[in-house]
This record gives C-alpha cells, structure tokens and sequence, in this order.
C-alpha cells in the first residue's frame, strides 16, 4: 500500500474535519534546530554529571571525556533556544488562513439565472503554495460518503457528467495545480473554486474540495471546503447574504 492509499485510508476511517489544520512541519525549519537543542541540552547533562564524579575517577574513562567548554555550551545552548523559539513565533506570524465564501450570483453560468459560486481565500498575510487539490462528490440518492473516494477534478467531472450534469450549463469545477500562490490579501477577496446551478445543487448531495498549502517556512496546512454548505438554505432567501466561513 503506497502513501497514497493510507491517506486515503485514514481519512475513510475518521470524518471530515472542517477547520484548517497543519499536516507536516519543515524537516529543515523546525526539527534541525530543536534536534540541535536536544544535543545540547544533553551534552550539560553530561557535563553536569562529569563535574560531580569523585576527584579520582575524573582521569578514568568516560569520564574524562570532555565535548564541549561549559562557557560555549553555555552560549551554543542560549542561541539553540533563541532560534527555536524565533522559528515558532515566525511560522505563527506566517501562517495562512484559508477561508471559503458561497453566495447565489446570477449571469455565471446562464444569462439571468442564480448560480452557486464558492470562492476560496487566503486571509494570512503571506503568500501560500497549493501543494495539492483534491475533491470529493457525493450523489443524493446515489452514493454515500463513507464510500466517495478522494479525485482529481476531471474524475469529478466525469461522475458528474455521468449524472446527466454538463460541465458550462450546469457547473464550473477549477482545478489549481501544484505551485499555484494563494496571496495573502487583507480585503478577503475570493479565487473561485467552483460555480453550480439550482440543478446541480439539487442533484448533488456534498461536493468537498481538500486543499493543501505550504507556507513560506516550509509548513503543510490543510483545509476541506463544503461547496454546498448553505446553497439549498440560501436558495430562497431573497437578498440574503453570502455564507462566509
């Protein structure tokens, strides 16, 4: 089973998790320097029980064994610390927000008709690299969640086309591939994702979209987006507003 098929796997066995969360730390950024502490933190551990051995025994192996001044071990131990604790408050500082935003529009899909557009954004204040995007459609009536793989966007397409759904009349599924930015912007303006008529709405139970980003110092973070979430509540509301989240 490759890494694929595990992730694929796991995310069968536990439910969607809604909220953004962080899937992998740099291996660079984050564990060289705290392996570089905890190297340090146990050569004074060392040192400290060299210095207390009996006066006799200091010229006998091991203990005479000597890895470092206290002095620089000292200074080596201040700059190890300062640099992991500089590094988390960095990637706070740095972390991205994903955010997604539904509203009914009409003229997206159909001269005068309402559509459902979903639109994703980045509220951070750095730029994100899409790492990968992934969707998920769930049929009502046809198909369950539990059993709904994770797909490339033209193997959601071709479900939904199989469900008598065609792609410009019914809806628009963007695919954004490895590399795309998602810039950081203060005015919470949108990158659409996905628009879908009243038919397609009705037709399809759930579509999720899995999007994973990498932040600029090197940290994955995830977030699962409902494109339907709040399109059928909204559908006959008039001048209701859109769903943020």
């Amino acid at each position: 089973m490759d890494e694929s098929d595990r992730r694929g796997a796991a995310d069968d066995e536990i439910p969607l998790q809604d909220a953004q969360r962080r899937v992998r730390r740099s291996p660079l950024l984050f564990t060289a320097p705290l392996v570089l502490l905890v190297l340090l933190v146990l050569i004074l551990l060392w040192e400290a029980v060299r210095a207390n051995v009996p006066p006799g025994a200091g010229d006998d192996w091991p203990w005479r064994l000597r890895l470092l001044d206290m002095e620089v071990l000292g200074s080596l131990l201040a700059v190890a610390t300062g640099a992991v604790l500089a590094r988390a408050q960095y990637a706070r500082t740095v972390r991205p927000y994903l955010g997604y935003r539904g509203s009914w529009r009409k003229g997206l899909l159909a001269e005068g008709k309402p559509a459902w557009r979903v639109g994703i954004l980045n509220g951070g204040q750095h730029i994100a690299v899409v790492d990968s995007w992934e969707c998920r459609v769930v049929l009502r009536g046809v198909s369950d969640e539990a059993s709904a793989p994770w797909a490339a966007v033209p193997d959601v397409v071709s479900t939904l086309t199989a469900a008598g759904l065609s792609a410009g009349r019914d809806y628009q599924l963007i695919a954004f591939g490895a590399g795309f930015p998602l810039v950081g912007t203060g005015n919470y303006d949108t990158v659409p994702v996905g628009v879908f008529s009243q038919r397609c709405v009705e037709r399809v139970e759930s579509l999720h979209i899995r999007v994973r980003v990498t932040d600029v110092v090197g940290d994955s973070h995830e977030r699962v987006l409902d494109c339907m979430r709040g399109a059928r509540a909204e559908y006959n509301v008039p001048g209701a507003e859109p769903v943020n989240e």
